[in-house]
């Protein structure tokens, strides 16, 4: 509680914006979102607009459209002049939210690049020049990101995917990247929240119980 408490009184940017490339992204979905995605939402901008960082955990089934959710974040941050990254934990998960991303962002404006281990250094320089020179968005990634060489000129959001595989101080690396970052966590682990609130005490729970109409089971 006390950590909590710490992390309260820190500072973070304001992500004040009329969310119009969220709504646009939204209305373009060939889906409803469902009400649990739109309450997780709801819940992750107060979070971004409250000047506080966020430390925010979004627990929910495969399926269940947590990605998608994270994605909205990452246009708000988008939106207001900030950098955001996802961090998953295998290259396979990468590059599959990675082609998510691409079909539905860049249609927005938001440029996304991808980093694993399998980059080519050439590649890899461009990523991080255009990194620095704030031409990239949302950079995607394996703990790859958390090299120090990865520069961001404005880092404003972190995600990460399937927390529990990696470790605190992998993530706490990450964060360090920003100044004050916000902060999301994506996990399928089903979590009571009682014990959610122990294990992560420094984190606000979002639970996402609903599947889109039409998902097939996993």
């Amino acid at each position: 509680a006390s950590k909590k408490s710490g992390l309260k009184s820190e500072k973070a940017a304001k992500f004040m914006s009329a969310d119009l490339k969220v709504n646009k992204l939204i209305e373009q979905l060939p889906f409803k979102l469902t009400n649990a995605q739109l309450k997780a939402y709801s819940e992750i901008k107060k979070d971004l607009e409250s000047g506080k960082p966020m430390n925010r955990l979004v627990q929910g089934d495969v399926g269940s459209g947590k990605t998608l959710v994270s994605f909205l974040a990452a246009i708000k941050a988008f939106e207001c002049g900030y950098q955001s990254c996802l961090m998953a934990p295998t290259e396979i998960l990468a590059e599959q939210h990675f082609r998510n991303a691409e079909k539905q962002l860049n249609i927005l404006g938001v440029k996304v690049g991808l980093l694993t281990g399998k980059t080519k250094t050439k590649e890899r320089n461009l990523l991080l020049e255009k990194l620095q020179s704030s031409e990239l968005h949302f950079l995607i990634g394996t703990h790859a990101l958390i090299e120090d060489w990865v520069q961001f000129q404005n880092l404003g959001l972190v995600i990460v995917d399937e927390q529990h595989r990696f470790g605190v101080a992998q993530r706490g690396l990450l964060k360090n990247k920003g100044l004050s970052v916000h902060f999301l966590i994506m996990t399928a682990t089903p979590i009571p929240r009682t014990l959610a609130m122990t294990v992560y005490g420094d984190l606000d729970v979002s639970i996402i119980d609903e599947m889109p109409v039409g998902r097939l089971p996993i």
